[in-house]
C-alpha cells in the first residue's frame, strides 16, 4: 500500500468515526475538513443553515476563473435496525474492502480529496479550485439547496465533479426527488355512530388507489435519455399516518408520496397533475365536510449535463467503462446546476451497498479515485 493511500485510509477512518447521521449535528466533521483545507492553503467559508448544520466551501486560485468544483455530502443514513457484522462507525478492513457507514456514500471521496490536497501545488493554480461539502443530502439535498442564498452573487467554476458511488462510471444525468404530502381531513365522531363523521383514513385509501393509477400512467411516458435505469417518473407511496384511537372516526390522515421526476420535469408541473388527478376525490370529500390538501414538502431537481464536457474527457482514463450513463438516485448536482455548474457524478464504490448493512468501498477504487483527483485538478486548474 502506498504512503499516500495509507493517509487517505487513515483519514477515512476518522471520518467514519463521526456518526453524522442526518438527524445529528455534523459540525465536528465539518470543522475537521475545514481545518485540513485551510492547512493546505485554501480559503474556507462556513455557512450555518441551522444549528449543527453547516456547509463548507473552500477555494484556492484566482477567484472567478473557470476551474473545477469538487463536491460531496458529509451526512450519512442511519444504521438503526440494520444487521451489521462490524461496528458501522469504526472502519474495518477485510478482503480488499473498507467497511463502515459512509465508506462509499460518500466519505471515501471526501477523504480522497482532502488527503490529496497537500501534495498539490495549490498556490500555483491558474484556475480556481472549489470544494463544496454539504449537509443533509440524504434527506433532500437540503444543504446544497441553501447554497443559492449562501453563495449569492458568486460565480462558481462551470464544471463540477460529485463523488457519489457510481462504481467509477461517468454519469451525467439522474432523476430528481420530489416529496408530496397529501392530507385527508374528515370529521371525527364516536365509532359507534360512524355516519355522524367522515373517515379520513377511508379518504386516504381512495387516494392511494388513485395514486397507483397515476403511477401506471407516468410509467407509460418513457424517456429516450440514455443511461436511466427507469426511464420514466417513478412513484412510491412511502408513509401513511392517521387516526388517534380505535373508538374514534379518524379526522386526519396524511400520505407521503415520493416521486423521481425525469430530468426536465418540474415539480410544479407534476404537483399540478397530481391535484387534477385527485380533484374528484377532493370534491366528494368537500361535499361531506372534508377535504384533500396537497403540499410539496421537498424538491430536489434532476440533473442533465450535456455530453462531451471537458470534465468528461478528463475522467475517462480512470473510468471503469467507456459508456457515459446515469444514476437512478438524486444528488446535489441538480441544485449545483441552478448555480451554473455542469456536474458529472463519478465515485468509488457501488450504490448497491450504500444505505445497507456492511457498506464498503473497495480499496482499489479508493486508490483510483485519489489518483484521478490529483490528475484532474492539475489538468484543469494548472494551465500551462
Amino acid at each position: 500500500m502506498s504512503t499516500a493511500l495509507k493517509g487517505t485510509i487513515d483519514l477515512l477512518s476518522r471520518l467514519v468515526a463521526q456518526p453524522t447521521v442526518s438527524n445529528r449535528p455534523l459540525t465536528e466533521l465539518a470543522a475537521m475538513l475545514a481545518r485540513r483545507a485551510e492547512d493546505a492553503g485554501m480559503t474556507v467559508e462556513r455557512f450555518e443553515t441551522e444549528p449543527g448544520k453547516v456547509n463548507v466551501v473552500a477555494s484556492v486560485g484566482p477567484r472567478g476563473t473557470d476551474g473545477l468544483v469538487l463536491s460531496g455530502h458529509m451526512d450519512v443514513v442511519p444504521v438503526a435496525g440494520q444487521g451489521w457484522r462490524t461496528d458501522p462507525f469504526q472502519l474495518t478492513e477485510a478482503d480488499g474492502r473498507l467497511y463502515g457507514r459512509g465508506t462509499c456514500d460518500m466519505k471515501g471521496f471526501l477523504a480522497a480529496v482532502t488527503d490529496a490536497l497537500p501534495a498539490l501545488p495549490l498556490s500555483k493554480l491558474s484556475r480556481e479550485l472549489v470544494l463544496i461539502w454539504t449537509h443533509d443530502e440524504e434527506v433532500g439535498c437540503l444543504g446544497s439547496a441553501a447554497l443559492g442564498d449562501q453563495l449569492s452573487g458568486r460565480t462558481l467554476p462551470s464544471l463540477a465533479w460529485i463523488g457519489e458511488p457510481t462504481s467509477l462510471q461517468i454519469c451525467r444525468l439522474h432523476p430528481g426527488h420530489l416529496t408530496v404530502d397529501i392530507t385527508c381531513t374528515g370529521r371525527p365522531a364516536h365509532s359507534s355512530r360512524p355516519t355522524l363523521g367522515l373517515n379520513a383514513i377511508e379518504i386516504a385509501a381512495e387516494i392511494a388507489g388513485a395514486m397507483k393509477i397515476l403511477a401506471a400512467d407516468l410509467a407509460k411516458q418513457r424517456s429516450d435519455l440514455p443511461g436511466l435505469l427507469t426511464p420514466w417518473t417513478v412513484m412510491n407511496t412511502g408513509c401513511i399516518h392517521g387516526g388517534s384511537a380505535i373508538n374514534i372516526v379518524p379526522e386526519q390522515c396524511v400520505l407521503q408520496v415520493g416521486f423521481r421526476p425525469l430530468p426536465g420535469l418540474s415539480a410544479e408541473v407534476l404537483v399540478e397533475r397530481i391535484r387534477n388527478h385527485l380533484a374528484p376525490i377532493d370534491a366528494a370529500a368537500r361535499q361531506r365536510g372534508g377535504r384533500v390538501d396537497i403540499v410539496k414538502s421537498q424538491d430536489t431537481p434532476g440533473l442533465l449535463t450535456p455530453s462531451g464536457t471537458t470534465l468528461e474527457a478528463l475522467l475517462r482514463p480512470d473510468a471503469a467503462t467507456e459508456v457515459v450513463g446515469g444514476v437512478p438516485f438524486a444528488t446535489d448536482g441538480g441544485n449545483l446546476a441552478r448555480l451554473g455548474t455542469r456536474s458529472l457524478v463519478f465515485g468509488p464504490g457501488s450504490i448497491d451497498v450504500a444505505h445497507r448493512p456492511d457498506e464498503f468501498v473497495p480499496i482499489s477504487a479508493l486508490h483510483t479515485t485519489r489518483s484521478a483527483i490529483s490528475r484532474v485538478v492539475m489538468a484543469r486548474c494548472m494551465v500551462q
